[in-house]
C-alpha cells in the first residue's frame, strides 16, 4: 500500500486567511448586509425570509397534531394534509430563497419514542424552514439501533424494556420524508467511544501515542467538549489501521445503510486534539501511530532492511543520530542507503580517505619534472585502498523519517474514510465529510495540527461539510473558514459550511444565524447550502426535557 499524494508540506502555504474580508465585517457593516437581504426577499404562502413557517401556521399544525393522538381518522387525514401542504411550500421557498439547502445537526433520545413525540420534533425542524435534517445515529459509544435488531459491538441508544423493537432511526427517516426532509444520519468515524474502549477484547484496536497513552488517557481540547456537548472522557478513538476495528465499523455502517438514510455524514475523520502544547504535533511521540496494526503497516512501508530497522530505531527512541546510521550501514553492507516508500536515495559523494591523498602526494613527489621518470630512491607506493562511502546524512534521514511518519498517520485516516464510506457509495447514497477547515494546518516549523485531518485529500465526489465555528464575537473568524475551504477542498467539492448558533440573537459569542449567513453568502456567493449545529442550541429546554425525561 503505497501512501497517497497528500498537502501536508504545503499547509504553511494554505493558511491564507483573507484579512481584508475579515476587517471590513464589523458590526455595523453586517447590520447594513442583512436587514436589505432580509427585506428584498420574495413572499411565499407566509414563510420568511428563511422559509420560516408564520406562528398561526405553527400554532394550527400543533393543534392539528395533537388531536390527531386520539387515533381518530378525520384528525389524522387532517394532520397529513397540513403535513403535505407545508412540505411543498418549504420546497417552493427553498427553490427560490437562498440557501437552497438548509440544514440542522439533530440527536434524538429515548424519550423520542413517546406517541407523537418525533412528530412534534421534526414539525419544529420543518417550521424553521429547514429541508434536510443530520440525524445523529453513532455518537458517544452507542447506536441508534433497536436493540434486538443490532448485530454491532456498540449498545442501542433506546435500551429500555419493551422497546427492543423499535426503530427510532427507520422512523425519522419516514416521517422526514413524509414533511419533505432529507434525513442524513450523522454518525461519528474514529471516535468509537468510552463502551468499546473498555471490552477487553478491543484494547489493540485503540490508537496509542509514543508515550503509550490511548485518548482516554488525555484530555481533548476542553473548549471543544464544553462548546458543543461532547462527553469529557469519553473520546476513545481507534488506530484506523486496526482491521478489527475496520471489520467493525464496516457493520456499524452495514446496519445503517440498510435503514436508507437519504445521505450519511461522517464526523471524528481525524486524532485527538490536545491541550495546549500538545494541540500540536512536532516530534513522532505525538503521532497516533503506536497501536500495533500501525506500526506494523509503517514497517512495512520500508523499502530494505536498513530502512525497516532506521523507522524501528525511530519509533522506539525518537530520534536517530550517527551510531544508528553507522550500525546499520555494518549490519547490510550491501545496501546503499535506508530507503522506504516516497523516500528518493541521496546522490552520496564518496568520501576520499587520508590513506588515498598521501599516496596520490607520493605519486607526485616520485617524479621528476624534467624526465617524468620514477626517482630511483622513492619506495613505490602502496596499493590504494579501496574509498570508503559516505555515510547517509544524520539529519536528512531524521527529517524524511518526521516526514514518512506524519504521511503515515495521515493515510491511516484516508484510507478509514474510504472504507467506511464504502457501503453508501455502493447503494447510491450521498456520502459527506465533516471536519475543521483549520485542523489541516503546518504550525511553526515541521509542525502539524495534532488531530491531522486531511480533508483537503478527501475524495472531491464527496460533500464537504466545513464546521466554521469561530467565536470571537463577530463573523471575522467564521467567514474566512468558509473561505478556506473554497480555496483548499479539490475542485468540483460541493462545500455545505456548518456554523452554530441561535435565531434571531448571538449565543456563546456567535452573532446569529441570520447574521452569519447573510455574511457567507456576501463574501462566498459559490455557496448554497449551509447547515446549523445545532438543533438543541436553538430549543434548549426542550432538548434538555427529552434528554432526561423518563419513559
Amino acid at each position: 500500500m503505497k501512501i497517497a499524494p497528500t498537502r501536508l508540506a504545503n499547509f504553511q502555504h494554505q493558511r491564507r486567511f483573507l484579512s481584508a474580508v475579515t476587517a471590513v465585517l464589523t458590526s455595523s457593516f453586517i447590520s447594513q448586509l442583512v436587514w436589505p437581504f432580509m427585506g428584498n426577499q420574495p413572499a411565499f404562502a407566509q414563510t420568511s425570509a428563511y422559509c420560516q413557517l408564520s406562528p398561526e401556521q405553527v400554532n394550527q399544525k400543533e393543534d392539528l397534531r395533537r388531536a390527531a393522538l386520539s387515533g381518530k381518522r378525520e384528525s389524522q387525514q387532517a394532520y397529513f394534509a397540513i403535513l403535505n401542504k407545508h412540505a411543498r411550500e418549504i420546497a417552493e421557498c427553498r427553490q427560490k430563497t437562498w440557501p437552497e439547502t438548509q440544514a440542522v445537526w439533530l440527536r434524538l433520545y429515548p424519550c423520542d419514542v413517546r406517541p407523537g413525540e418525533l412528530d412534534r420534533v421534526l414539525d419544529k425542524v420543518v417550521n424553521k424552514g429547514y429541508n434536510q435534517v443530520y440525524v445523529e445515529v453513532f455518537y458517544d459509544g452507542q447506536v441508534l439501533l433497536p436493540a434486538a435488531d443490532n448485530p454491532t459491538v456498540w449498545p442501542s441508544v433506546l435500551r429500555n424494556r419493551g422497546y427492543e423493537k423499535y426503530d427510532l432511526l427507520e422512523k425519522a427517516i419516514a416521517k422526514g420524508k413524509q414533511r419533505g426532509l432529507k434525513v442524513y444520519a450523522w454518525l461519528f468515524t474514529m471516535n468509537f467511544g468510552y463502551s468499546y474502549a473498555q471490552r477487553p477484547d478491543r484494547q489493540q484496536t485503540l490508537a496509542i501515542n509514543g508515550k503509550n497513552q490511548t485518548s482516554l488517557t488525555v484530555s481533548e481540547y476542553a473548549a471543544i467538549n464544553e462548546d458543543f456537548g461532547e462527553v469529557p472522557g469519553n473520546q476513545a478513538f481507534i488506530d484506523p489501521y486496526n482491521p478489527q476495528a475496520r471489520q467493525d465499523y464496516t457493520l456499524l455502517v452495514n446496519q445503517i445503510v440498510k435503514r436508507k438514510p437519504q445521505g450519511m455524514l461522517f464526523d471524528y475523520i481525524r486524532y485527538l486534539r490536545g491541550i495546549g502544547p500538545a494541540s500540536v504535533a512536532t516530534k513522532v511521540q505525538d503521532l497516533w501511530i503506536y497501536g500495533p496494526a500501525s506500526q506494523q503497516v509503517l514497517l512495512q512501508r520500508a523499502s530494505n532492511q536498513q530502512g525497516r530497522d532506521l523507522i524501528q530505531r525511530y519509533l522506539t527512541k525518537g530520534f536517530i543520530n550517527t551510531t544508528d546510521v553507522q550500525a546499520l550501514v555494518k549490519q547490510y553492507p550491501t545496501e546503499r542507503e535506508p530507503l522506504w516508500q516516497g523516500r528518493i536515495p541521496q546522490a552520496m559523494s564518496v568520501a576520499t580517505s587520508p590513506s588515498r591523498t598521501q599516496n596520490a602526494v607520493s605519486r607526485t613527489a616520485s617524479t621528476t619534472p624534467a624526465t617524468n621518470k620514477p626517482n630511483p630512491t622513492t619506495p613505490t607506493p602502496k596499493p590504494t585502498p579501496t574509498p570508503t562511502p559516505r555515510l547517509p546524512d544524520t539529519g536528512i534521514l531524521q527529517k524524511d523519517l518526521w516526514k514518512l511518519s506524519v504521511a503515515h498517520a495521515v493515510q491511516g485516516i484516508l484510507d478509514f474514510l474510504g472504507i467506511a464510506i464504502q457501503p453508501a457509495q455502493r447503494m447510491g447514497i450521498p456520502v459527506g465529510a465533516v471536519f475543521f477547515p483549520t485542523a489541516n494546518q503546518a504550525i511553526n516549523q515541521g509542525g502539524y495540527d495534532s488531530r491531522l485531518q486531511p480533508w483537503d485529500t478527501f475524495p472531491a465526489a464527496i460533500e464537504f461539510h466545513a464546521m466554521s465555528y469561530g467565536n470571537c464575537g463577530d463573523v471575522s473568524c467564521i467567514v474566512p473558514q468558509v473561505q478556506r475551504t473554497l480555496s483548499l477542498a479539490p475542485a468540483g467539492a460541493k462545500i455545505i459550511p456548518a456554523i452554530a448558533g441561535d435565531w434571531g440573537k448571538p449565543l456563546k459569542n456567535r452573532p446569529s444565524l441570520e447574521i452569519q449567513m447573510a455574511a457567507i453568502r456576501s463574501a462566498t456567493p459559490q455557496i448554497n447550502a449551509v447547515s446549523h449545529f445545532a438543533f438543541g442550541w436553538q430549543e434548549p429546554e426542550d432538548e434538555r426535557a427529552r434528554q432526561t425525561c423518563r419513559l
